[in-house]
């Protein structure tokens, strides 16, 4: 919007497909929209409940800086509990969603001009929340011939003497990939070569159905390279509770807690209490949950495989997006997706929201239970085009 009382920054549209989703969905009284991660399921009566009982003994005040001490603990413990790694109290930093943890470690690790390498493709945010950090956003795209993994030779072509960091997502968003043991150990290579920091969006790690989740942090002489972002509202369906967290070398989170003083001060003390209990009864609440998403996840790969000029990898390999190939209709992905929401009236985002090389291709986001995705895929089959 241009306008005087506007910063010209800004005077150029920057929204995003996610954030015009929820305005098309009520194009049609009876849209599936598909479109946004936001799940159906809700958060676990273990983790309401216990949280609003600390609610109501006073835990409505601000917390420690770094986030309530109980909550810190929870992590370190979780860290050694499912990866073996050795966590200090100084290296997290509980955050008001890991949204808002990127632009903090952007923000602590970025100069002026700074180029920053994205696994793409990506989490929309991330071009422009290194931008706000003024830094460069260099696309490093992945292609479906290559199972979606970081070519590193093509990585080690965008390097250059600007480059500071690399941001990988695995399992990702938008194309459900996770990235190999193989493949990280090939990063790890690159990054130490180059003196690259890496910054590790790690919010899908429940939902890594072939193989179990590997923290690239884990890997040798990693740790020290990496900022980890985590998030309950994945892995525990607890996204409007806002509460994810930070964990980098102690010298980093210090600059994070500065930071962060000045933008939201602490994250919500009844969402850091809920995710306490999201810890510590993690064994009860998350099997069903991911089930329940490998379920959908299936369901919908199989369907879609089924419908002539549609296609995805399969089998799913992690999170709860699927990234359905529309190559063959001859559509670009906008196209695509505006004639399935116009005549299946199904809501998905066109891949080119997430890079350039998500161009051809379409997001569906397994937010809902197998009987609607049923009836989704009832319509889209009916769509001319697709038979």
């Amino acid at each position: 919007m241009k306008h005087k009382f506007i910063a010209k920054r800004y005077w150029k549209d920057q929204s995003t497909a996610m954030g015009q989703s929820d305005v098309i969905a009520k194009s049609f009284d009876d849209v599936i929209n598909l479109s946004l991660g936001d799940p159906d399921l809700i958060t676990h009566d273990i983790i309401i409940d216990s949280s609003y009982a600390d609610a109501k003994a006073g835990h409505t005040k601000y917390t420690d800086f770094r986030g309530d001490p109980e909550l810190r603990q929870e992590i370190v413990n979780y860290y050694k509990e499912e990866y073996d790694m050795d966590i200090k109290d100084e290296e997290v930093f509980v955050c008001a969603s890991a949204c808002l943890g990127m632009y903090l470690a952007l923000e602590a690790i970025i100069d002026d001009g700074d180029e920053v390498i994205l696994q793409a493709p990506y989490f929309t945010p991330y071009p422009q929340q290194v931008e706000l950090a003024r830094g460069i956003p260099v696309e490093l795209p992945t292609y479906e011939k290559e199972d979606f993994q970081v070519n590193v030779k093509r990585l080690e072509s965008l390097i250059t003497e600007r480059t500071k960091a690399l941001v990988i997502n695995s399992p990702s968003n938008p194309t459900g990939n996770c990235l190999t043991v193989k493949v990280m150990k090939e990063i790890a290579e690159i990054v130490e070569k180059y003196d690259l920091i890496v910054i590790a969006d790690d919010i899908y790690t429940s939902f890594s159905y072939q193989n179990p989740f590997v923290p690239f942090a884990s890997l040798p002489g990693m740790k020290d390279r990496t900022i980890i972002l985590n998030s309950f509202s994945k892995n525990f369906t607890m996204t409007g509770w806002r509460v994810g967290n930070i964990i980098a070398p102690d010298y980093i989170i210090k600059v994070i807690q500065q930071i962060n003083e000045n933008v939201v001060f602490t994250a919500p003390s009844i969402s850091q209490r809920a995710a306490i209990y999201a810890l510590r009864n993690r064994h009860i609440v998350q099997p069903p949950m991911i089930e329940e998403y490998r379920k959908r996840m299936f369901y919908a790969a199989e369907r879609i495989n089924r419908i002539p000029k549609l296609s995805v990898v399969y089998p799913p390999k992690g999170s709860f997006y699927l990234f359905m190939n529309i190559k063959e209709t001859g559509l670009s992905s906008v196209e695509a997706a505006d004639l399935i929401l116009k005549e299946a009236h199904v809501l998905m985002l066109p891949g080119d929201a997430f890079g350039k090389c998500g161009e051809g291709y379409i997001r569906i986001a397994c937010t809902v239970n197998v009987e609607t995705l049923k009836e989704a895929f009832d319509r889209i089959e009916k769509i001319a085009l697709f038979k």
